[in-house]
């Protein structure tokens, strides 16, 4: 019996040296808490998976620097990054990692087709999660009280895609393409929609994959439809060589896209074709932004080029830590009590969140690549 006792009492010595190694109690809730942020970090989304990355670590560190208290005790944020490959399967796999590292929330996923499924994972575990650039609606649709997002939605942006096509470019005839992807088909379908109600005409629709980049077959079917504009609803890694291959095969038709063609890195990939291609981006211009020219020159200065997402992730970590302070806890259970009452004054602007978990401020800014560059053409709201 003795034996037993004293084996039970290093085990308990063990655990404690343990915990207080790692400065925080079981939950996150001590000197250290842990907050996971997840994008694709490698791949051919890695130049935006790192963006998310990091306006959430910049976020992260102007915290700190500042100090964060809660429950009368200086805290610590830690960021705990994962790579979802942009892979659905991948996204539970390392959501279930986050999870079981104690993290308190997460930041992400990037993308849709991955922020979708992970978000069964935090919603069973209690964690709040708040994505800055997963737009699809299923995500917010499905009832998860965990769920929030920052940036506006693809109904809003399709609407407005699909409008802009019909009524400013004079669009008769348009033809479809999408990744099958949840953000690349969502988005194209609620375009579909909106163009249809404008009075345009939907001559082809077309599939791919977000893996391929050689789109000769869909594009010389679509050709022979003789479209006036061709809409795509993806990523840069494939707009990039479509716009490109459009070119080669004679097609005159205008190249129009969301938010996954609206980065630097679709301007190289396409090179010199870029030129005329129209995207949107959920959001103001960076520059118009309420805190965007500041947060430019900080983020800049210590990661370079902003792609299109770090402004959101982060506003997401300070909204976060906001909900945090008004609780004055980092306990899952509160901080998602605090949530629905956001009234954050963001980067990006205002922050505030439906019944949903949408953000309440739905700006989409449509831009024109020009001469290596993507122009503002106009903000709608």
């Amino acid at each position: 019996m003795n034996l037993s006792k004293l084996a039970l009492s290093l085990v308990a010595l063990a655990c404690a040296g343990l915990l207080a190694a790692c400065g925080e109690k079981p939950g996150g809730s001590g000197d250290v808490i842990r907050i996971g942020s997840v994008s694709p970090l490698t791949g051919p989304q890695t130049h935006i998976g790192k963006d998310n990355e990091n306006g959430a670590r910049l976020a992260v560190d102007e915290i700190n620097a500042k100090g964060l208290e809660l429950g009368g005790k200086k805290v610590k944020l830690e960021l705990l990054s994962e790579d979802d490959q942009a892979e659905p399967k991948t996204a539970t796999i390392v959501a279930q990692k986050l999870v079981d590292a104690g993290v308190v929330a997460v930041i992400g996923h990037l993308n849709s087709g991955t922020t979708i499924p992970a978000s069964k994972i935090y919603l069973d575990a209690g964690i709040p999660q708040i994505s800055p650039s997963a737009t699809a609606v299923k995500y917010t649709a499905q009832g998860y009280k965990t769920a929030y997002r920052v940036m506006a939605n693809d109904a809003q942006q399709g609407k407005a895609l699909g409008q802009y096509a019909v009524t400013k470019l004079s669009a008769k005839k348009i033809a479809v393409i999408d990744d099958r992807t949840a953000y690349g088909q969502g988005l194209a379908d609620e375009f579909e929609k909106a163009a249809k109600t404008a009075g345009g005409e939907i001559v082809a629709r077309e599939y791919t994959d977000d893996r391929k980049t050689d789109f000769t077959a869909i594009l010389t079917t679509i050709k022979g439809k003789t479209p006036d504009l061709i809409f795509f609803g993806g990523m840069d890694p494939q707009g990039g060589p479509m716009a490109q291959q459009m070119k080669r095969l004679g097609l005159t038709a205008k190249l129009l896209g969301g938010d996954g063609l609206q980065n630097i890195n679709f301007l190289k990939l396409a090179g010199a074709d870029a030129e005329g291609v129209i995207a949107s981006s959920p959001g103001l211009p960076i520059d118009a932004m309420p805190g965007g020219a500041d947060f430019r020159k900080r983020f800049e200065a210590r990661f370079g080029p902003i792609q299109v997402y770090a402004p959101y992730a982060y506003d997401a970590v300070n909204v976060l830590a906001e909900a945090m302070k008004r609780a004055n806890s980092a306990e899952p259970a509160k901080v998602l009590a605090e949530l629905p009452k956001t009234s954050h004054q963001g980067v990006t602007g205002p922050v505030t969140f439906d019944a949903k978990g949408d953000t309440m401020a739905g700006a989409v800014t449509l831009y024109e690549a020009r001469g290596g560059a993507w122009v503002v053409l106009e903000t709608v709201k």
